[in-house]
């Protein structure tokens, strides 16, 4: 008999986000009963407010910096999906250090109550800012990331990868002295329908859509990157909550090398937009070459990614078109690049 879903209480935090929204999607599919916490600082209610309408899930608006609200949401929780956090994309994250610093209470304080609450299993959102910087500076190289290259010395990507790096370590520790379940799941550059501005596909799809011209790309162009589909990593998530308890963390990633500059051009021809098209060197970037070696996540979740990048790109220029309006994202964009 597999893992099953049906009637499990479950808690997403941040699940009023991006991909916390598309993991709620799937767990009501399951059948799961749903407690959903989130601040709507980053996250928007129109995406469960399916969901919210036919009272197939709970809410509770709060943030999780609050112990109170930490034990409400807790409280009778079977599985804990852990994907809140103070997060942005590379302009953010450079940017916002002292912000991101603040995950390391959230997470500690979490934890520490699902502990204390006897939740039976936490799957957490870590992500591929784990990854020592000094690995990923090369882009000649062809480097994938394996999970067991983030140990000493340390060396994640700012505060937001320290606090992510530090929130799998403790729940190794509590695994270890406690015998608290868990999984760490590395997200890798996750793109789809959803997505937010101030993360690099959505972005560039956005400099499409307003037609801006010249057509600006933070770094050079030449960084690496493995964007990796919704759907798959929400796949990857739950199939991590079935099938690791020991707190082990895998990477979630396609291993699809894909440049910055080669996903400006498909975009461009794919939107119909022509521009010029200038690299700004001095915004922020992040690291050079950052592409996870995803053998483990095969081995052990039997999960492998099923869309190709340039499809998975295609979907989501599709829904951002006809999601959003010109003025507005016009008027906001600027501003949303560096923020949350």
């Amino acid at each position: 008999m597999g893992f099953e879903w049906r009637n499990k209480k479950v808690l997403v935090t941040g699940g009023a986000s991006f991909i916390g929204s598309h993991l709620v999607d799937r767990l009501v599919e399951q059948g799961a009963s749903v407690r959903v916490v989130d601040d709507l600082s980053s996250g928007k209610l129109k995406n469960i407010r399916q969901h919210l309408d036919a009272k197939r899930i709970e809410f509770i608006q709060g943030n999780l910096l609050d112990p109170i609200i930490v034990n409400t949401a807790v409280k009778g929780m079977e599985v804990v999906f852990h994907l809140a956090a103070a997060h942005g994309g590379r302009g953010y994250v450079d940017l916002h250090q002292a912000d991101c610093a603040t995950n390391l209470i959230l997470d500690g304080l979490l934890f520490k109550t699902c502990r204390e609450q006897q939740v039976q299993k936490v799957v957490y959102a870590s992500s591929g800012c784990v990854y020592p910087n000094y690995l990923q500076m090369k882009t000649e190289q062809e480097l994938y990331l394996k999970e067991e290259m983030v140990g000493p010395p340390y060396d994640a990507d700012n505060l937001y990868g320290w606090a992510k790096l530090m929130g799998e370590m403790t729940l190794k520790a509590y695994y270890q002295e406690y015998g608290m379940k868990s999984a760490s799941c590395r997200y890798f550059t996750v793109y789809g329908p959803r997505g937010v501005e101030n993360h690099a596909i959505i972005a560039m799809i956005a400099r499409a859509f307003i037609k801006q011209d010249p057509f600006e790309v933070w770094g050079t162009g030449e960084q690496i990157r493995n964007w990796t589909y919704i759907d798959d990593i929400v796949e990857g998530t739950l199939l991590a909550a079935e099938k690791i308890d020991d707190a082990t963390a895998i990477n979630l990633g396609t291993m699809e090398r894909v440049k910055v500059i080669d996903a400006v051009h498909e975009i461009l021809q794919y939107t119909g937009h022509k521009a010029r098209i200038v690299t700004k060197p001095n915004m922020p970037t992040g690291p050079l070459n950052r592409v996870a070696d995803n053998e483990k996540a095969e081995k052990l979740l039997g999960w492998k990614p099923k869309v190709k990048f340039v499809d998975g790109l295609h979907k989501t220029i599709d829904w951002y078109f006809s999601d959003r309006k010109q003025e507005e994202v016009q008027t906001n964009f600027n501003k949303i690049l560096l923020e949350r």
